[in-house]
């Protein structure tokens, strides 16, 4: 059972006005989020698939019209399957071609990393957004995913975040990948309200607490509404096989693949193979039982695709 308990509602202060433009150069101690139930959440938005991907600009634009305060801190280039990959030495190039926008030349980690360090650095953002993800995160894909692994590195830091992804695997990307980010981007919105709703202490999760959603896609259009909410486990029965093929002048050929399995009850593969969207505790640790099922359900109970 977890230690991890709810604790009584608590109104939230409003924010200080939005992030203005150029970071500052070094890292700083920043202090906690303090936005309000009435007020915009300052968001930091990241991904694994660059900066510049249709589903982080789709739910940049969501989250923006939404009324939030958002800025972009996310790889410059394709980081997909990096994990929880951080540069440990040398140097990083950062981007800035547009306001709100910071192009990191790393990882997820490393982007978010550096958000919090510069660009956040008076004031840590009130919620961290990574995605929206190409395809599932779900089973081990979200062991190795680097839009998971962007939620991970915030929740290190005691930053309350969310990782978003929507779709099957697939590659290229059909459209209805595409248009399944629409539907992702409404849904996120509603949690983030939720979450906002249900805000203890001055957090919108309790600490050491993130989410993994994922979006299924529904309809031969991927525009389909879910047919409702699951919290789920992430399951472990679905593994990724990975097979290497000598190519006899010392490289080899790298070959993964799905290794499929009955999916568990009450897990994610489940829910997404329903047509529900899937929300599953993470934590920022290794540590059995510190992420709670029914600190999840109750923060969720209720809501609706």
């Amino acid at each position: 059972m977890s230690r991890k308990r709810l604790l009584p509602l608590a109104a939230l202060l409003l924010c200080t006005p939005a992030l203005t433009g150029t970071a500052p150069a070094s890292a700083a101690t920043h202090t906690g989020p303090s936005a309000g139930p009435s007020g915009p959440l300052r968001i930091l938005l990241t991904n694994d698939d660059g900066y510049d991907a249709p589903g982080i600009r789709l739910l940049f634009d969501r989250l923006t019209a939404a009324g939030h305060e958002v800025t972009i801190v996310a790889p410059l280039t394709n980081q997909s399957g990096v994990g929880t990959k951080l540069t440990g030495g040398g140097a990083l190039r950062v981007n800035h071609p547009e306001p709100r926008v910071w192009a990191v030349g790393g990882t997820p980690g490393d982007s978010v990393s550096f958000g919090l360090a510069t660009v956040f650095r008076d004031r840590a953002p009130d919620l961290v957004v990574s995605g929206t993800n190409f395809g599932p995160n779900t089973a081990s894909l979200a062991t190795h995913s680097g839009t998971v692994a962007g939620a991970i590195t915030a929740l290190e830091q005691g930053v309350p975040a969310i990782a978003v992804s929507a779709g099957e695997l697939a590659d290229p990307v059909p459209q209805q990948i595409l248009n399944a980010m629409r539907p992702t981007g409404d849904f996120t919105v509603k949690l983030i309200d939720r979450l906002r709703a249900r805000a203890k202490n001055g957090r919108l999760l309790p600490e050491g607490l993130g989410l993994n959603v994922n979006h299924p896609l529904v309809g031969a259009d991927g525009t389909g509404t879910a047919r409702g909410v699951s919290v789920t486990t992430q399951d472990p029965q679905l593994g990724l096989g990975v097979g290497y093929t000598d190519a006899g002048d010392g490289t080899w050929k790298v070959n993964v693949a799905l290794v499929p399995a009955v999916a568990r009850k009450g897990g994610d593969v489940e829910a997404v193979s329903a047509d529900r969207i899937a929300v599953s505790p993470i934590s920022p640790d290794w540590n059995a039982g510190t992420v709670s099922l029914a600190a999840t359900a109750a923060l969720v109970s209720g809501l609706r695709p």
